[in-house]
């Protein structure tokens, strides 16, 4: 590979890497073309991408970088993976292919976590960690807990108080004398008797006498 062409992959690599902190060294020099074509469909179903490199021109392209310390050592040629939520899924995915049998050659070398360098045994040991999103539900579970037992509590209580209001109010209807009926109303009221007017005076049968005349 001529120098131009190395100075060519290197700086694709390094456009490739900007912005990333977290990565992992791995080993598929033992994968045929066939299982190195599936394990990139498996890689890229969880959003992970996978470079081989040879170790020079890792080093320079990551020189200066929070990747730097995962290619220290390194010899010969090797592969970055890199991607997926966090450093925690790219290890535990990482870690899950190893130990399958038809990627058998497929291994961890080390890698790189907040500029802080991982040997093999140290990825297998962030692969036990809980993720971004494990973390968040369990984050979310705690916060949530104190809200549930509260909302449980006043909702047991005021369903005790309305059941206590319930068999109160049960007893005081019991304890209460029947009410009294009300006699049926007549269709019509009895007619009392007219009272009589009295008699008007008779008229006087005689006439009184006139006076004399005037002599």
């Amino acid at each position: 590979m001529s120098k131009t062409v190395k100075e060519l992959v290197t700086n694709d690599l390094r456009r490739q890497l900007t912005g990333v902190t977290d990565a992992l060294v791995v080993n598929v020099v033992g994968l045929d073309a066939i299982r190195t074509s599936k394990l990139r469909r498996e890689l890229r179903a969880k959003n992970i991408h996978l470079e081989v490199v040879k170790n020079s021109m890792a080093r320079r392209a990551t020189e200066g970088t929070a990747l730097a310390p995962a290619f220290e050592g390194a010899q010969g040629t090797l592969a970055i993976v890199w991607g997926t939520e966090d450093i925690v899924s790219l290890a535990k995915e990482i870690t899950r292919l190893t130990e399958l049998k038809e990627f058998d050659g497929f291994k961890t070398r080390g890698g790189a976590m907040d500029g802080a360098k991982l040997t093999a045994a140290e990825v297998k040991g962030v692969s036990s960690w809980p993720s971004r999103q494990e973390q968040l539900s369990l984050l979310v579970g705690q916060i949530l807990s104190p809200g549930a037992t509260l909302s449980g509590q006043l909702i047991a209580m005021g369903g005790a108080l309305a059941s206590q209001i319930k068999s109160r109010v049960e007893e005081l209807e019991k304890a209460a004398p029947p009410a009294a009926e009300a006699p049926p109303a007549e269709a019509s009221a009895a007619a009392a008797p007219a009272a009589e007017a009295p008699p008007a005076p008779a008229a006087s049968a005689e006439a009184a006498p006139e006076p004399p005349p005037a002599g």
